[in-house]
């Protein structure tokens, strides 16, 4: 019976061992999914950021203005502005925890 415990916390060990190294973290994924506009600082001070006059990220205005629940969904469903996709969705690209993880990531980006 011991075994049998040790087989499968071994496995169990593996499991998770072998998604957290296949998993990309949230630094990688913003610089993937976000960095092209918002830049790796989250200035926004990039050819895109600009054009579009996306946010400083690292304003403490902003950051106060933001609210989670409503970053959570940008990143998820995407932002339209007059009918026009201003930002794509994540949403099967990035699993709902890597949403959260981006929420908490541009959190961190405040001075």
């Amino acid at each position: 019976m011991k075994t049998i415990s040790k087989l499968a916390l071994a496995g169990v060990v593996l499991a998770f061992t072998a998604g957290a190294s296949f998993a990309a973290t949230t630094a990688e994924n913003w610089e993937n999914s976000c960095a092209s506009c918002h830049g790796i600082d989250g200035k926004a001070q990039t050819k895109q950021g600009k054009k579009l006059k996306v946010r400083d990220y690292t304003d403490p205005k902003v950051q106060a203005e933001m609210k989670d629940d409503s970053m959570l969904v940008a990143i998820t469903d995407g932002v339209k502005e007059n009918g026009k996709e201003r930002m794509k969705g994540y949403k099967g690209e990035l699993s709902e925890q890597e949403c959260k993880d981006l929420v908490t990531f541009i959190r961190q980006l405040k001075p």
